[in-house]
Order: C-alpha cells, then structure tokens, then sequence
C-alpha cells in the first residue's frame, strides 16, 4: 500500500512531523480546482442562462430530483451535501484516468467519508424524532433486540467503507497488472492502446459505479433510518 500512496512530502506543526502521501495531496489540489470551477461557474448568474449557467443549472436539477425521488421533498436540504459527496467521490475516483493513484486507495479517507454520513444519519433521525425516540428505536420490537441494533448501526460506515476501498484498490492493482505484464509483452503503440478498454472499465464505469452506491447508499440510510425508528 506504501508503493500505492506514497509521501510527498513532510510537515512540521508544534513540534510533530506529519507525512503529507498522494492521498492527502491529491485533495488538496481537486478542493482548490472544484472551488476555482464552482466560483467561476456561479459567477454573474442571469435571468435569462447562458451555456455555462445552463450546465450549472442541470447538475443542480439532477441532484435535486435524485435526492426527491429517493428521499422524498422534506429531505431538500440534504441536496448540498449529496451533490458534494457525489462530484468529490467521482473525481477522486477518476483520477486513475489520467495517471494518477485515487485518494479512495487510502482507507483513512473512504473511513472518513463513511464515518461522516454514519454522523449525518444519526444526527438527521435524532432531529426527526427527538433524543428519546432515537434512543427507544434501539430496543424495538423488544429489548433483546438491542444488540443487533447497535450491530446494524455500526455496519453502516463498515460496509460503505470496505465496499468503495475494496473495489478501487482492485482496479488500480489489475490495471498495474495489466502494465507490468504489456511491458514485457507489447512495445510501442500497444502499450497505449491495449490499455484504454481496462482504464474505460475499471476507472471510468468501476469509479462512477462505486460513487453512485456509495451516494444512493447514503441517501437511503439517512431516510430509512429516521424513518424506522419512528415505526
């Protein structure tokens, strides 16, 4: 894992050295362009839109109806947070498309993303429902049940974690695969052609794939949850 996200470089704060790997640094810089891009596509916003803003307005649109469609009208308010999970998930998994290691590879960041929606829905059905239903949800239909309560709850940022690191570590390892073998096989023109079907799958179709559950896994369990534990 080390070869896969390796250290580019070290820090020094208050006297304690942190290592910066690819993972880290790869965010940094897709934060600063998906910030430039929202900036410029949002800037001098009209009545009347023009190319840019019509582009704008269709992403909005999509994740609007998505977040309705699967969580219901009440839910609107969780458009900004599923739409950011959605592009900045896609872009890191894209990133192998053009040469570079996906932050997914590293299993502190996809824990981070699970541990956040795993925050979200908890906090979303305490709102919903108050503090005591929360908690009294935990023993229906009856008390014994509780242990397999909490169990279900803790699966959550488990299985959102281990899902997304699982498949993206596999298809960055067999497309690194694919490279070490075409470069004892291929020369030339076919190293770069007989891996573009290999990128189009595992890092094109697999990452988009991986964000759309990832994202409709969240906005299921932030309803079902709530709402479950008013039943």
């Amino acid at each position: 894992m080390e070869e896969l996200l390796p250290m580019v470089f070290s820090i020094r704060l208050f006297g304690y050295k942190f290592d910066i790997t690819s993972s880290i640094f790869y965010q940094w810089i897709i934060i600063a362009v998906l910030t430039v891009l929202a900036i410029w596509a949002t800037k001098d916003l009209k009545k009347v839109p023009d190319k840019k803003q019509t582009v704008v307005e269709m992403l909005v649109q999509t994740f609007n109806s998505l977040v309705k469609e699967n969580m219901g009208k009440s839910y609107k308010n969780f458009v900004p947070y599923i739409g950011t999970l959605a592009i900045f998930l896609l872009t890191m998994n894209l990133l192998g498309l053009i040469g570079f290691k996906p932050p997914t590879l590293d299993i502190s960041v996809v824990s981070a993303f699970a541990l956040i929606t795993f925050v979200i829905v908890q906090a979303n059905a305490i709102q919903k429902i108050g503090v005591g239903h929360y908690f009294l949800a935990y023993f229906s239909p009856f008390v014994p049940m509780l242990p397999l309560n909490l169990l279900e709850r803790i699966m959550l940022p488990v299985s959102l974690t281990l899902r997304l690191f699982g498949n993206m570590t596999a298809s960055v390892v067999i497309v690194d695969l694919i490279y070490n073998k075409l470069g004892n096989v291929a020369f030339g023109l076919g190293q770069l052609v007989i891996p573009i079907p290999f990128h189009a799958y595992f890092d094109a179709f697999d990452g988009t794939i991986q964000m759309i559950i990832f994202m409709m896994l969240t906005m299921v369990n932030i309803r079902i949850v709530a709402e479950g534990a008013v039943d």
